[in-house]
């Protein structure tokens, strides 16, 4: 284990202790030092989505005031949810480091499993009825994006 990780497992141990969500810690290293350390808040915040690698990509970008993480490397406590995952693939991270891995979470009741099935289209019973209604509409705001002469691509 490595410095990056230990800090990354001591965010876990505190957020666990306080009752705060899970045991999940996350650290954002850049140029070898830590810009940002988080840990699993949701039951503090009442988020599901306040899962310590989302949290710590938030304040990486606002303390670089930028959604570019390129240059910056994620330590976590555990192998990234799909929800995470898609996060750090967003901030165009790089490196990735973690402890546990997704059947170790689901061994103590956090089993994403179901996700990867519903994003492999092998659900057998998924959780949320989806139905694709007003594309139509919906494409004339995708054309003006695509004609929009200052957009910020990201």
């Amino acid at each position: 284990m490595n410095k990056y990780m230990k800090a990354a497992l001591e965010e876990a141990v505190y957020g666990l202790n306080h009752n705060h969500g899970g045991p999940f810690g996350a650290v954002i290293v850049r140029n070898e030092k830590i810009i940002a350390k988080a840990h699993n808040k949701v039951i503090l915040m009442n988020d599901p989505t306040a899962h310590a690698e989302i949290l710590a990509i938030r304040i990486a970008s606002g303390k670089l005031r930028r959604f570019d993480l390129s240059d910056c490397e994620l330590y976590s406590t555990c192998e990234p949810c799909p929800m995470c995952l898609g996060a750090i693939h967003w901030a165009k991270m790089r490196k990735l480091s973690f402890g546990c891995n997704r059947n170790d979470a689901a061994n103590i009741g956090f089993d994403d499993r179901f996700i990867y099935d519903v994003i492999k289209g092998n659900a057998i019973k998924p959780q949320v009825k989806q139905r694709q209604i007003g594309r139509k509409q919906c494409l004339k705001t995708f054309r003006l994006w695509e004609l929009k002469d200052d957009k910020v691509k990201y």
